[in-house]
C-alpha cells in the first residue's frame, strides 16, 4: 500500500499549528458567534491528529462528543493516543472523506487546512459532508488564503517587496488551481461554495492571530516560535538556482520573472535567523453556515 504522505508529518503539523489562533479568540467564536450552550456532536474531516479537537472540545458544552475521519492510520494511532486520557466521547476512522457513509446525526462538521490539498472540493467533497449534518446543522471551515498570508510579513530592515513577491505568486497559485485543481486560497473562496450548495447564515471571519519573532524575549521563547515558522516554510532555502528557474518556468513563468522570485527567496532566507525582528499574520479564514434539511 502507498505510504499516506500526511502519516509521515505529524512532528510538521504539530509544531506549526499553534502560529494560527489564539485560544481566547477560538472560546470568543464558540460563545459569542457561534453560541454553542447544549452539548453537539462533531464530525472532523481530515482531522489529522486531532488539533481542531484538541482545541475546541475543551471550549464545547459539557457532553459534547467528537468524531475524527482521516486516511492516515498513524495520524488516527497518534489521535486515540492523545485522546485516551482526555474526558470525552470520541470515535475515529480511517477512511476517505469523500467515500466513508454515516448516519447524518452530527450537529457540526468542521475541517482545517484540508480542502486546499483537496481537488475541486466543491464538486464532491463538500456535497458528501453536508449529508452527515442533522438539520440546522454547522458546517465550519477552517481554511487559509496564502496570497493575504503572504501580504502579512515583515523582517525589520527589508521591505516587503524584497522578499515577498505577491505578483508572480498570485499568479502561480491561479495558475496551478487550474492545473491540479487544489487551491492554496480556497479560505476565501468557501462562502461563495457554500452558498451555491444552498447553505445559510453564511459567515467568515479571519484569526486574530499575530506572530512576533522578538529579539529581546528569552531564547526559549525564541526558539519555540522560530521553529514553528521554520516548519511552516519561512525563510527556507530555494533548491538549486537553474532547477528552481526552471521548474517556475515549466508552471508558465517568464524567465525573468523567475529569476526574480529566486533572489527573493534566496535573500528571505538569508536574513531570517532567530535573531530577526519578524512579524507574520497567517489570517486563517474561519467560514460558517448552517444547513437546513
Amino acid at each position: 500500500m502507498e505510504e499516506y504522505y500526511w502519516d509521515t508529518q505529524l512532528e510538521y503539523i504539530g509544531i506549526m499549528r499553534d502560529l494560527y489562533y489564539n485560544d481566547d479568540y477560538l472560546e470568543f467564536l464558540v460563545n459569542n458567534v457561534w453560541k454553542l450552550s447544549k452539548p453537539i456532536h462533531i464530525i472532523d474531516f481530515g482531522c489529522g491528529y486531532g488539533y481542531l479537537g484538541l482545541k475546541l472540545l475543551p471550549l464545547f458544552p459539557t457532553g459534547s462528543k467528537y468524531t475524527g475521519i482521516d486516511k492516515g492510520q498513524q495520524h488516527i494511532n497518534k489521535k486515540k493516543e492523545l485522546f485516551h486520557s482526555l474526558p470525552y466521547e470520541t470515535e475515529f476512522f480511517v477512511a476517505d472523506t469523500n467515500e466513508i457513509e454515516l448516519e447524518s446525526k452530527y450537529d457540526i462538521a468542521v475541517c482545517h487546512a484540508f480542502l486546499l490539498h483537496m481537488s475541486e472540493p466543491q464538486k464532491k467533497s463538500f456535497k458528501k459532508w453536508l449529508v452527515q449534518l442533522s438539520n440546522r446543522g454547522k458546517v465550519i471551515c477552517f481554511e487559509p488564503h496564502w496570497i493575504s498570508g503572504l501580504s502579512s510579513y515583515y523582517i525589520n530592515g527589508h521591505e516587503q517587496s524584497q522578499i515577498v513577491s505577491l505578483g508572480i505568486l498570485q499568479k502561480l497559485f491561479e495558475e496551478d488551481t487550474k492545473r491540479n485543481g487544489k487551491d492554496g486560497n480556497i479560505g476565501v473562496k468557501v462562502p461563495q461554495y457554500l452558498s451555491e450548495l444552498g447553505v445559510e447564515n453564511i459567515e467568515c471571519r479571519v484569526s486574530d492571530k499575530v506572530n512576533f519573532l522578538n529579539p529581546n524575549v528569552t531564547q526559549k521563547d525564541k526558539e519555540k516560535l522560530y521553529n514553528s515558522l521554520k516548519e511552516d516554510g519561512l525563510g527556507e532555502v530555494p533548491s538549486h538556482r537553474e532547477a528552481f528557474i526552471e521548474g517556475l518556468k515549466n508552471r508558465g513563468v517568464k524567465l525573468k520573472e523567475a529569476q526574480e522570485q529566486y533572489d527573493a527567496e534566496l535573500l528571505f532566507s538569508q536574513v531570517f535567523n532567530i535573531d530577526s525582528s519578524l512579524i507574520y499574520a497567517p489570517n486563517m479564514k474561519i467560514t460558517f453556515g448552517e444547513v437546513k434539511k
